[in-house]
């Protein structure tokens, strides 16, 4: 009973402090490649290299179009050899 009445206590005055380390934002790490790290530039010097580019929506584009193509295959039950043909030759189709 004792040590409950003295531990209780000493965690309650923990929380104030908890909750100032939870609201202030992470520092960015340096180890993960793409990460923003902030860079600082002198007035007068040359204005650091942009971003490398950010990649096309090909990847939206070929995820939109062979979802489209599994609903069609679901909507004609196609299973199997036949679903696999059909989705290469719909995905590959322009």
């Amino acid at each position: 009973m004792r040590f409950s009445a003295v531990v209780a206590p000493v965690c309650l005055s923990l929380l104030p402090l908890a909750g100032g380390f939870a609201a202030t934002p992470p520092e960015p790490r340096v180890d993960v490649p793409g990460a923003a790290v902030p860079v600082s530039v002198a007035p007068g010097t040359a204005k650091p290299a942009p971003p490398a580019a950010a990649p096309s929506g090909d990847a939206a584009a070929k995820h939109a179009k062979r979802t489209a193509c599994l609903k069609d295959a679901k909507s004609k039950k196609l299973v199997g050899a036949e679903k696999t043909a059909f989705l290469k030759t719909c995905i590959a189709a322009p």
